[in-house]
């Protein structure tokens, strides 16, 4: 019996380590369930660096950019960008006003007080989107 004892407790720990695991994962991929998500009209190549308010990772695939004037474009990069949605932080260099397809991002590490660079990754197209919220159902 003791040496059952360790390994049920290992497999007890290791089991709960992946159900919390699990957990965190499908809440970070999960940003949008509360919405209802729209496209409105076509992509466009670029936008404006001036008119972009904030931004919001969604994963390591999506960004959505929410400008001034309260519209908000949705940018899906043609890959995953490993550790964008970690951080949940980019940058991005261009010598025009303009933020496009063509441009690249990016992630921010902040590890041990020094902010760096990890990797680079391509932008999409802006798809402008409206974010419906959900009504709650009644349980």
């Amino acid at each position: 019996m003791r040496i059952f004892t360790p390994l049920l407790i290992a497999s007890t720990v290791a089991a709960v380590g992946l159900a919390l695991a699990s957990a965190s994962a499908a809440e970070k991929a999960s940003k949008d369930d509360k919405y209802i998500i729209k496209t409105v009209g076509e992509p466009k190549s670029c936008i404006m660096r001036s008119n972009i308010r904030s931004t919001e990772v969604i994963d390591n695939q999506t960004i959505d950019f929410k400008m001034r004037n309260g519209d908000i474009y949705r940018n899906k990069l043609p890959s995953k960008c490993s550790g964008l949605s970690f951080n949940e932080a980019f940058s991005y260099r261009t010598s025009t006003n303009q933020l496009c397809n063509v441009d690249i991002i990016r992630p921010l590490d902040n590890t041990a007080g020094r902010i760096e660079t990890r990797g680079a990754c391509g932008l999409g197209k802006f798809q402008q989107i409206e974010k419906i919220k959900r009504e709650k159902s009644a349980e």
